[in-house]
């Protein structure tokens, strides 16, 4: 009998809390987690989350409550996290990037009964908790130092269906939406994916640079990792230089990162013949450039995955993976248990499917599609038509069932009546020698009606050549791609701005190149 079928058993109960409950019980002395000098076993950090949720029922919080948490990377971040669930209520972990005014809407929005906040993040967690109504309780380790745990050891359970975690959008087209993921979401999407493409095992050592409170982060690296009884080794700020040498004095075998972590490695590793030991890496939140997954393969001597996943999708949906050969420059084939297909992406009430090597919109079905959006029936439907996830995102499928994501709908560029793919144009951007990192987007344009941009960051800034280097960056990709695809207009920056995943703000992009809001 599948986990499947249980869920759909009357009476089934399930807990996201037991993938560090199960590892406390099978593996207790085995290092969960490794945060500068401090060693935490998994026997000792389940009895912490169980010592913070008798703090948490204390404050009379219990399964029909929502527990916000801002919290950076630190043991704290765990131990709330799995103390909450433990506890049977709601986790809504709050991006700690966010200010004061950002958080109330999270608070207020998911109805949370507590925030959970450390004490280096109380300047925009207090006014927050205070402007929304909600209890304030600063998180260290000395509040569940003392705290006895709850009586049962075992999680509270849960029906498979209930709500786990509300995970917050980043809110490119508007405010933020609550994505509500169950528990069977989390249970599932972690068990796959830790045997594939994670492949995780109990000696693997995960370098945890990615934030706690996102999707990536959170679920495949700390749940995937526990699950497997391996050992997290968190970085509370991610520095290349810094990531380098902690890997290197950790014995990392595993590093799972978004591109511009990728490109940052590169350039630090470039400064130092110290290279750290890892079996494979994993890349996701944005395309990997080809040409970056090749360098940083030859570089650390280690096969790079990339894959592709949405909050939405609990995240995980496709994934380069070691059942059959990898092919740069597509996302892989579908995690188990999950369908991916491309539909027509004009078509709003109905799903229409179509067949391999046509350009649509990605569209999945699964154990890993969430419940809904909490408190947003008509965004619910907009998303979830005919059982099918509508993912936002252009993609398509060959013909031995590779996916490649060709780009968010909303990013296309529309330029005399020519859909452009920002991702396309950005591919041929990467492999010119001086281009570091690369984004391309949409002006207005009175002629054309947008016109192509690609923002630099060059290898090596100099204001004296930079126009030169323009002319011959849209000689270059003149050469290379289309031409009503290259860009004619070429902007350079020290940065690119970038959300929690890792992923570039373009919308910031499009105001900062034309004064006004990015779209």
């Amino acid at each position: 009998m599948t986990e499947c079928d249980i869920s759909l058993k009357a009476g089934a109960t399930l807990s996201a809390a037991s993938v560090l409950a199960d590892s406390a019980i099978r593996c207790p002395d085995r290092t969960a987690l490794i945060a500068g000098p401090e060693r935490f076993t998994y026997a000792v950090l389940w009895h912490r989350a169980l010592r913070c949720a008798a703090v948490l029922r204390s404050r009379g919080i219990g399964t029909a409550d929502r527990v916000a948490l801002l919290l950076d990377n630190t043991p704290d971040f765990p131990v709330a996290y799995y103390g909450g669930l433990a506890l049977g209520a709601t986790v809504v972990p709050v991006n700690a990037l966010l200010k004061a005014e950002e958080i109330a809407y999270v608070l207020r929005h998911s109805g949370s009964r507590i925030l959970l906040c450390a004490r280096s993040l109380l300047t925009e967690g207090e006014p927050a908790a205070r402007a929304s109504g909600v209890e304030l309780l600063t998180v260290d380790s000395a509040l569940t130092a003392n705290a006895p745990p709850v009586a049962d050891a075992a999680p509270v359970p849960r029906a498979p269906g209930d709500t786990a975690v509300v995970l917050y959008t980043s809110g490119t087209t508007g405010r933020p939406k609550g994505v509500m993921i169950t528990h069977f979401n989390l249970v599932m999407n972690i068990d796959t994916t830790m045997v594939s493409p994670f492949a995780m095992r109990p000696d693997d050592v995960l370098l945890g640079c990615l934030p706690l409170f996102h999707t990536f982060g959170q679920i495949c690296g700390m749940g995937t990792c526990f699950r497997a009884g391996a050992t997290l080794v968190l970085t509370r700020r991610f520095t290349a230089d810094g990531a380098l040498e902690l890997m290197r004095t950790e014995g990392c075998t595993v590093l799972m990162g978004v591109p511009t972590m990728y490109v940052a490695l590169l350039a630090a590793a470039a400064r130092t013949r110290h290279r750290p030991r890892l079996d494979r890496a994993y890349s996701g939140g944005s395309a990997l450039p080809v040409r970056v997954l090749e360098e940083f393969e030859a570089m650390f001597g280690c096969p790079v995955y990339e894959g592709y996943g949405l909050t939405e999708t609990s995240p995980c949906v496709a994934y380069n993976q070691q059942a059959w050969p990898r092919r740069p420059g597509t996302v892989g084939k579908p995690i188990r248990g999950v369908r991916v297909e491309i539909a027509r992406a004009d078509t709003e009430h109905r799903i229409e499917l179509l067949p391999p090597g046509e350009v649509g919109e990605i569209v999945v079905r699964g154990h890993n599609v969430m419940a809904g959006y909490l408190d947003d029936p008509e965004a619910t439907a907009a998303a979830i038509v005919d059982g099918w996830f509508r993912s936002g995102d252009m993609g398509v499928k060959d013909a031995d069932g590779y996916l490649s994501v060709v780009d968010r709908k909303k990013d296309m560029i529309i330029r005399s009546g020519y859909n452009v793919s920002p991702r396309e144009v950005e591919e041929a951007l990467a492999h010119h020698p001086a281009v570091a990192h690369a984004a391309v987007i949409g002006l207005p344009d009175a002629v054309h009606g947008q016109e192509i941009c690609a923002v630099i960051v060059p290898r090596h800034r100099s204001l004296q050549q930079e126009a030169a280097l323009a002319e011959d960056i849209v000689r270059w990709t003149k050469q290379r791609i289309a031409a009503y695809k290259y860009p004619r207009r070429v902007e350079f920056v020290d940065s690119l701005p970038l959300g929690p995943s890792g992923k570039v703000l373009k919308r910031e992009l499009v105001a900062r190149f034309t004064g006004g809001p990015g779209r």
